[in-house]
């Protein structure tokens, strides 16, 4: 090679690293080592985008996504990266959690918007999330972390050699589940504070947010509050700092009338979807049902199950198995059949065609060879149903799946059209908002709305309140019906 073409390839080389290393946080000024440019970080985030909408499914509601909209976008116009094309949106899931992927994409649940009991507790984790993207949290952490191929079904870890055969969560999905450590959170906190207070919120109200999601965590056993507080400063420590920090802000911008806007953000939420929706499919004593589908299938009895709007996922605890429902594609039953034994080069066992509860179906039994001797053998049934093709996988060690195949095939055979008035006319939960008309307790307003006793702790966290906490006449409350 010529002198001077390595000449030039070392000083290329070393612009690169020299940019790279000598890049500014845009929140601290300070240098830090970032692999990866302004322009790359905002193209992670349009490509991530779709996956996590795909997974999540976008809920609808022109007004409640114009809100987030238009408080999003006064926030980052204050915030220290004002220049990215920022993107608010509310996904359709019950769990309460919100996130953020680098290029300025922010997300929230319907489930935290549904536990917001006003304006300014929103407007506080908005200004966090927005802090995350400020702060380049996302890219930092991609420094660090290595983001491994995961599995979907919750609490389960898989075989290792089953997991060829379980798609993973995509790019997008892993910077959504990305978590950040302590210090980060805390900056986030820090700025969440900070923007919320510069367009007008009382960021005090932020931390009584974190007692709503402390209490949903003990409540739950901490299963079901996901990395949004589980790798946070615990709540006592960010109430008493977020509170100190609210006020410094107060002083520096001599706010002297900051807005908390309860009722306001109440009447807007009225009619949110509130926990599971039905719509999407069910699972109720040991049977899965999807009205908009119109099918039904039983689940094995004590293992694990996972619904989303790509996949039905379900695994015993040990892991050593796996059954999944997905949508098929491909121009016959027999067709995706072959497909699948070409894509996983399986050695088919046998190849059948039988009609499943009336519906047109190919069954396939194959076994893939690992280079150590072993095998995963696999039972597919392929499934045609109102025009849409499923696939039903079943899959376990050649040497366990004998243990499983039982289970496989009760589910399996008995696909069958969902014909339940009842099941197929099932609704979700909506909040409803109530005006109180006397002086009463929220335990006494709850049972009098008809709420069972089961449900008083659930309710009295969803409105941010103790059951015992006396209520004067006029105050609102949220009530799921």
């Amino acid at each position: 090679m010529p002198l001077l073409l390595i000449v030039e390839r070392v000083l290329l080389v070393g612009l690169v690293l020299f940019q790279i290393s000598c890049a500014r946080n845009p929140v601290t000024g300070k240098k830090q080592l970032v692999l990866m440019s302004e322009n790359q970080e905002i193209q992670m985030g349009k490509e991530s985008d779709p996956e996590i909408l795909a997974f999540f499914g976008r809920y609808e509601d022109p007004d409640l996504q114009a809100f987030i909209t238009e408080k999003g976008n006064e926030m980052a116009a204050v915030s220290h990266r004002p220049n990215l094309a920022y993107e608010f949106k509310i996904v359709d899931s019950p769990v309460i959690n919100a996130f953020a992927v680098p290029g300025g994409f922010v997300y929230f649940t319907r489930g935290i918007m549904a536990h917001f009991n006003n304006e300014a507790e929103f407007a506080g984790v908005l200004g966090h999330e927005i802090g995350h993207v400020t702060a380049r949290h996302s890219v930092i952490q991609q420094r660090n972390n290595l983001l491994g191929q995961l599995g979907m079904i919750a609490g389960v870890v898989l075989v290792p050699q089953l997991s060829e055969f379980i798609e993973p969560l995509s790019q997008g999905m892993q910077l959504a589940l990305l978590s950040f450590g302590r210090d980060a959170e805390r900056q986030s906190d820090e700025l969440g504070v900070e923007y919320s207070s510069k367009i007008g919120y009382d960021a005090v109200e932020m931390a009584g947010f974190f007692e709503t999601l402390e209490r949903q965590q003990d409540k739950a056993g901490g299963s079901t509050v996901p990395e949004f507080l589980s790798t946070h400063p615990s709540p006592a420590e960010r109430n008493l700092t977020v509170a100190q920090l609210a006020e410094t802000w107060k002083e520096k911008l001599n706010l002297t009338d900051a807005e908390v806007n309860r009722e306001a953000y109440l009447r807007r939420i009225e009619g949110l979807v509130y926990g599971e929706d039905p719509r999407q499919g069910f699972l109720e004593k040991g049977v899965f049902y999807h009205p908009e589908l119109k099918f039904r299938f039983p689940v094995p009895a004590d293992w694990s199950f996972q619904n989303s709007p790509q996949q039905v996922q379900m695994a015993p605890k040990n892991g050593e198995a796996v059954l999944s429902l997905t949508l098929a594609s491909g121009e016959n039953l027999r067709e995706m059949a072959n497909q699948l034994v070409e894509n996983y080069q399986l050695e088919v066992l046998s190849l059948s065609e039988e009609k499943v509860n009336g519906l047109p179906s190919v069954q396939l039994y194959a076994e893939q060879k690992q280079e150590n001797g072993s095998g995963i053998r696999l039972l597919v049934y392929f499934i045609e149903h109102s025009g849409t093709r499923y696939q039903l996988m079943g899959l376990a060690e050649s040497g366990n799946f004998s243990s499983y195949e039982s289970a496989f095939l009760s589910t399996m055979n008995n696909f069958s059209v969902l014909k339940e008035a009842d099941k197929l006319n099932r609704q979700p939960e909506r909040l409803r908002i109530q005006t109180l008309s006397r002086d009463t307790t929220l335990k006494q307003a709850l049972k009098a709305q008809g709420m069972p006793d089961a449900r008083l702790e659930e309710l009295a966290i969803l409105n941010g309140r103790k059951l015992d906490e006396s209520l004067p006449a006029g105050t609102l409350i949220k009530v799921p019906k």
